[in-house]
């Protein structure tokens, strides 16, 4: 039988990249976004279905879910890709932007993990692979509202991955680096104005300057669909996959390293003198 995949925030980026990647392996496509457009994707299309799908309004992820069923009679992987960015300075980042980012990055994987957990249960099988970040492994400056919404995505997962495992579900993570897609690129939602004020405006320049000198390449789009590709197939009980040759760089960082080293080498690759 052919497998089915559902993938949030599939419009662009990294969900998209995702959603192609699977369509062209001969899978079923379930590409979740908040306004459909299959135009988007080419290829087998009587296996794909683009569903509208806000991960912040239970309804219509219900909806999303139940066209997914009616489809293909069942859902075999859940990828909860989509996300939303932010660069900030955290005393300068307003409230409703804060709530915002957790109510999509961590709310939002929380809810759609919800609606799909009771099929996937009681089908005895499938696999939940939640997108976070590197910065879900070594968070550098100006993200700390981001990459708080994402640890906790990484706490969610772990933690989850045991409770799954016993009904035949596997959880896994996948964690991608600075790319087109994250908070880091020109397509961030909120990049906004303001939020990196004095005595920040200077450190955050310098930041950035150090950033496009970075050692290796930033995170592709197709680098994260292969990494998402390998937690959704692979079988065995790893849990976190990085994705792109930076994110593995910080992998290497953080778990090969003492802590003190880790974040020395950090400081030194991270933070402006």
């Amino acid at each position: 039988m052919t497998s089915t995949i559902l993938i949030t925030g599939a419009s662009s980026g990294y969900g998209r990249a995702t959603a192609q990647h699977f369509l062209d392996r001969g899978w079923n496509v379930v590409a979740a976004m908040r306004r459909p457009d299959p135009g988007l994707f080419t290829g087998a299309l009587e296996r794909l279905r683009t569903v509208r799908l806000d991960v912040t309004d239970e309804a219509s992820i219900a909806d999303a879910r139940d066209a997914a069923l009616a489809a293909f009679g069942g859902v075999d992987v859940l990828v909860n890709n989509a996300g939303i960015g932010l660069l900030s300075a955290f005393e300068a980042t307003p409230q409703a932007a804060l709530r915002e980012i957790f109510e999509t990055n961590t709310f939002g994987v929380m809810n759609v993990c919800r609606a799909l957990i009771p099929h996937m249960r009681k089908q005895g099988r499938g696999g939940i692979v939640n997108v976070t970040s590197s910065t879900g492994m070594a968070p550098m400056p100006l993200v700390a509202v981001y990459a708080a919404s994402k640890w906790a995505i990484e706490g969610f997962s772990e933690s989850l991955a045991y409770e799954m495992e016993r009904v035949g579900v596997r959880v896994r993570i996948v964690e991608p680096g600075f790319g087109p897609s994250t908070s880091f690129g020109a397509n961030s939602a909120h990049r906004l104005e303001g939020l990196t004020p004095p005595p920040y405006d200077a450190f955050a320049r310098a930041y950035f300057e150090r950033m496009r000198d970075y050692p290796t390449n930033y995170t592709s789009e197709a680098d994260v669909a292969e990494a998402v590709w390998r937690a959704a197939t692979e079988a065995g009980n790893r849990l976190r996959y990085a994705a792109g040759a930076d994110a593995e760089l910080v992998a290497d960082l953080r778990w090969g390293n003492s802590e003190a080293d880790f974040l020395a080498r950090v400081r030194a690759l991270f933070v402006p003198a």
